[in-house]
């Protein structure tokens, strides 16, 4: 697997009602009821230009349950997205692309039987059927039952607009241009900025042999800088990066004079703190892991391990562990799609199931896993909203969506004073894990050497080497500052990528090894 200011205590009910609260959007209430609203933006791109209605999407559901099947669906999809990129002073390059298409499938115990096309008509929804219904043709036939309508969970966690339209190309432009201004006039060590601004906006429209049928509109944006500083020190030159950036499931306003001044500041002030930092020291040692982004070793070290495919299948170091202490006590990870406006956030997933806000770990002790359709089903428990796919030419899987940890009562600065000799890790770059054993490596992107509870210096070179369930055992101090990251996150897994939010609060962790360069 790779991956590519809250204030909150430890878990129970109302902490969990108290934090989504916190978390609300203040976007106003939509006048018009958001899931038809949707449906009919789907139906508008996805169905009414081919010559399409229900009755001819009930017509290929229908074709593909003449043989026995547990489950089937369509999946329409149309995405039109764009890109802008800042190099040496200049906009190189802009993209515009536009795909739609759809997938079908069909999913007979665990076998799966799934066909997609870009080309949307009734002759290719019926050629599709007739091919994925042969997953199940030795079981012979049974009459195939007509489901009642049910149409998706009401809600509306994001604004259903275009964010391509919401910004003129002129304008654009000029949004990078600032971002290069405001990076050279930092600091004169700044030689070289790269700037990138990226939207998409996505609609998907999923109809269910059970009767479901679902949309969503799916605003994405998000700007980002990466900024190369260099120094000559005694005639020798020293070159390190620095990034930053972030977005969202909103329009380009979003990205305001203050939120730019906070991107450019992150990447600069990284590059600059790299450029004066010394060789990692290397052993066992205590780590204290930043809030935010690190999170994304929870994601990458526990988060895959918790998803329901490698559990079924007994090869996750987490299988058959629920209700088993996994974590220290305090240690409680959620995975909620249902944050505002969030990167990973989804009003439906990619089988047309609600998202949820699902507690994974709660005080230490494992409570469930994320599920889509299929693993629910066979692990005879309730889908968990995290069936998600690429595109229509990709099988829906379980994927996470916002993974995050929730507070402790530490404060952070009390944290780091604790530390008689160790590092502290405020930014990570990449990471792998070995998902069977829970093992990983992630290099730190920006890490101080602490003694003694002071910050003495930057390091550079250091990887973080554990298991994440020992990872977890060995949480000694959980922060009361639960931070998500900014909204830059996209998780890989067999092939297919999505976007998802991480996130926790400072902790402190004992006996975690770093490879280190000194």
């Amino acid at each position: 697997m790779t991956f590519n200011a809250l204030s909150l205590s430890p878990s129970t009910s109302a902490n969990l009602s108290a934090e989504q609260t916190l978390l609300q959007s203040k976007r106003p209430a939509p006048q018009v009821e958001p899931t038809e609203q949707r449906i009919a933006i789907a139906k508008k791109l996805l169905l009414t230009p081919f010559g399409l209605t229900e009755s001819h999407l009930a017509k290929a559901l229908n074709e593909i349950k003449a043989h026995k099947v547990d489950d089937a669906d369509l999946y329409f999809q149309y995405t039109r997205s764009e890109g802008w990129s800042l190099e040496e002073g200049i906009v190189k390059t802009g993209s515009f692309s536009i795909d739609q298409g759809v997938g079908v499938r069909a999913v007979s115990g665990e076998k799966t039987a799934f066909a997609y096309s870009d080309d949307i008509s009734m002759a290719s929804l019926l050629d599709a059927a007739r091919t994925v219904r042969s997953i199940t043709a030795a079981a012979g036939n049974k009459s195939a039952k007509v489901a009642t309508k049910k149409v998706a969970l009401s809600r509306s966690l994001y604004p259903d607009l275009d964010p391509i339209s919401t910004l003129d190309s002129t304008a654009k432009v000029q949004l990078l241009e600032k971002v290069e201004k405001l990076a050279r006039a930092k600091d004169p060590r700044i030689k070289q900025v790269m700037a990138g601004l990226a939207s998409e906006y996505d609609v998907v429209l999923v109809a269910r042999a059970n009767g479901v049928l679902a949309a969503d509109v799916r605003p994405l944006v998000r700007l980002s800088v990466t900024v190369i500083a260099e120094q000559t020190i005694k005639g020798q030159v020293r070159r390190e990066t620095g990034s930053g950036g972030g977005g969202g499931r909103l329009g380009m306003a979003y990205f305001d004079d203050a939120l730019i001044e906070e991107y450019v500041s992150s990447a600069v002030n990284a590059a600059l703190t790299n450029l004066a930092s010394r060789p990692a020291p290397a052993g066992e040692m205590t780590v204290v892991l930043g809030a935010g982004w690190p999170g994304i070793l929870l994601h990458e070290a526990i988060g895959h391990g918790l998803e329901g495919d490698f559990n079924r299948k007994g090869s996750s170091a987490f299988s058959g562990k629920i209700g088993k202490r996994v974590a220290a006590k305090g240690v409680t990870v959620l995975d909620d799609g249902t944050l505002p406006d969030r990167r990973g956030s989804l009003n439906v997933d990619d089988e047309g199931n609600a998202t949820q806000r699902n507690v994974l770990i709660e005080d230490g002790i494992l409570k469930g896993y994320i599920q889509d359709s299929m693993n629910a089903r066979l692990m005879g428990v309730k889908p968990t909203g995290n069936g998600r796919r690429e595109s229509y030419a990709h099988v829906p899987m379980p994927r996470m969506t916002n993974t995050y940890m929730l507070g402790g009562d530490k404060e952070p600065d009390e944290i780091i004073a604790s530390i008689k000799k160790g590092l502290y890790a405020s930014n990570f770059g990449g990471g792998q894990v070995d998902i069977t054993s829970g093992k990983f490596v992630f290099s730190a992107s920006e890490a101080f050497w602490v003694e003694n509870g002071k910050v003495l210096y930057p390091v550079t070179g250091a990887t973080l080497i554990g298991s994440g369930p020992e990872c977890l055992k060995h949480v000694s101090m959980i922060g009361n500052d639960v931070k998500l990251d900014s909204g830059v996150g996209t998780c890989g897994k067999e092939g297919q990528s999505v976007p998802v939010g991480v996130g926790q609060p400072t902790l402190r962790i004992d006996g975690l090894t770093v490879g280190g360069t000194a």
